[in-house]
């Protein structure tokens, strides 16, 4: 794969901007670790290998068990290793990242809202839109995962 353009030397002010919402994101009550997953599981749909890495390392570093990080792309197949919170934002996550096919259908949002306050709702959707930007952007520009930098 060939590395395009840096997009954050290119336009610092989008990169800025879009930093600006992580770090509202990081302050917002939602755990790190539930947030961190449901990126991965995000980047895992966009096929963006740059922040898959970057996920998957946060997730290890924050001592999630490599058990369960396998088991991310299969959740709904994983049993109780995932909590019915984790579980309600991952489905989340999909039907949001997959909007042109599921419309987010009525069913998907009960679920989510009843794990989720609406203010936790609102963060957790922000998150998902912004991995998907940030998917975008990694897989137009050709973004190097660490792993493949070694």
């Amino acid at each position: 794969m060939t590395h395009r353009i840096d997009y954050a030397k290119a336009s610092p002010e989008g990169y800025k901007a879009f930093g600006g919402v992580y770090v509202t994101l990081q302050n917002s009550g939602l755990s790190k670790a539930l947030v961190d997953l449901v990126y991965l599981r995000v980047s895992q749909i966009n096929g963006c290998a740059f922040c898959i890495d970057m996920h998957t390392r946060d997730l290890l570093k924050s001592g999630l068990a490599v058990e369960k990080l396998v088991l991310v792309p299969v959740w709904r197949e994983a049993g109780a290793l995932f909590s019915d919170r984790e579980r309600a934002a991952l489905a989340w996550g999909e039907t949001v990242t997959r909007v042109a096919d599921t419309g987010v259908p009525d069913a998907e949002y009960a679920a989510a809202s009843a794990a989720f306050s609406d203010k936790e709702l609102a963060d957790l959707t922000y998150a998902i839109g912004l991995m998907n930007a940030f998917n975008r952007l990694g897989v137009a520009f050709r973004a190097t995962p660490a792993a493949a930098k070694v």
